[in-house]
């Protein structure tokens, strides 16, 4: 599913087109954020693929949703 992360003023959000849905990243997996899971406020969680630690923001990627949380 594609989904954009960029930087806000709060943080990290994604962006869900399919969905219209935005929100914030309230918990990472990994500290570099590429190559492990992040959770939604949402409950929704998406494993990112490996990207490069230092790749700019906002990009759009392909990520693969685990879980509706609940």
């Amino acid at each position: 599913m594609k989904v954009t992360i960029r930087r806000t003023g709060a943080g990290l959000s994604a962006y869900v087109p399919k969905k219209d849905l935005e929100e914030p990243i309230v918990e990472i997996e990994n500290e570099g954020l590429w190559g492990g899971a992040i959770v939604l406020r949402n409950g929704w969680r998406f494993v990112l693929p490996d990207l490069p630690r230092d790749t700019s923001l906002p990009i759009t990627v392909e990520a693969r949703k685990i879980s509706d949380g609940g």
